[in-house]
């Protein structure tokens, strides 16, 4: 694996490559990697002649800064899981190197709706952050194919939006979210749980699972205010607990019983804050 931490040396790198005729896949990480990152790679391996693999602790994205600071950096780890799972190239940028210009004046994105709702509404400015990275490393890495990962499920439609929005040729693939044995989503957040904590998590997902055993055609705004209240019970603070169309992320009140359905909640579980999804059709 070839380690890269300025644009000019993986931009020139990758560009030589792209004249073989090769096709490249891009998978962008802020670190802390685990099997969820890595089922990424290998994906991108499958359908990519050279997977590159970034990772960058994104500044902009964070509206708390105590949030910023506690993110786990475990550099050394995850050189050696990516190595071990063939990754051809890692970007290690420094915050000059993917905002030369500094981060007061970034570009801004017409998300629509979608940077102010679930995420959005309790992140403010998480989602402009968010396509701030994104289109920078695009811009480096010039991908064929994007991995991204389902669990960060209004994520990927706004990227999916950044992506129309800069009008960009890039093939976007979304792999499912990866579980622990006890259902709970994968997640570089988790290593901050300690023992008993981490047992309480999962209640996360058995949570999207009654929701989506229980949902049925008409009003489910009972079914929402059980999940919310069922999580508090637990020790959670819900965000949200809350269900969409799958296709546009709108928020539903009443189901037709015909449309895909997506289950997500966001909670803190004392100083951490835990997300998940789960589609329903």
């Amino acid at each position: 694996m070839i380690i890269f931490h300025r644009t000019e040396d993986i931009n020139r790198f990758l560009k030589s490559k792209k004249k073989t005729g090769i096709k490249t896949g891009f998978v962008p990480t802020m670190g802390a990697l685990h099997a969820g990152h890595i089922s990424l790679i290998n994906e991108c391996n499958k359908q990519s002649s050279v997977t590159v693999c970034s990772i960058f602790v994104n500044p902009t994205q964070f509206n708390d800064q105590t949030d910023f600071e506690k993110y786990p950096v475990t550099i050394t780890n995850d050189i050696h899981l990516l190595e071990k799972t063939g990754c051809d190239v890692l970007f290690l940028p420094s915050v000059k190197e993917i905002y030369p210009s500094g981060v007061q004046h970034l570009p801004h994105y017409n998300l629509g709706y979608l940077e102010n709702m679930l995420e959005g509404k309790y992140r403010p400015g998480h989602f402009q952050g968010v396509c701030q990275v994104v289109h920078r490393l695009l811009e480096i890495v010039e991908p064929d194919n994007l991995f991204l990962g389902q669990k960060d499920f209004q994520q990927c439609m706004v990227i999916k939006k950044l992506v129309e929005l800069i009008k960009l040729t890039v093939n976007i693939v979304i792999c499912p979210t990866l579980r622990e044995a006890d259902g709970l989503a994968m997640s570089s957040r988790n290593m901050r749980l300690n023992e008993t904590e981490r047992n309480t998590a999962v209640e996360i997902s058995q949570t999207l699972l009654k929701m989506k055993e229980e949902l049925k055609p008409g009003s489910v705004l009972q079914l929402k205010t059980f999940a919310t209240d069922y999580l508090a019970k637990k020790g959670f603070k819900p965000d949200y607990a809350e269900l969409a169309n799958a296709e546009t992320l709108e928020l539903i009140d009443d189901w037709n019983g015909n449309d895909k359905v997506v289950a997500l909640i966001a909670a803190y579980l004392n100083d951490v804050r835990l997300i998940d999804n789960m589609l329903i059709s």
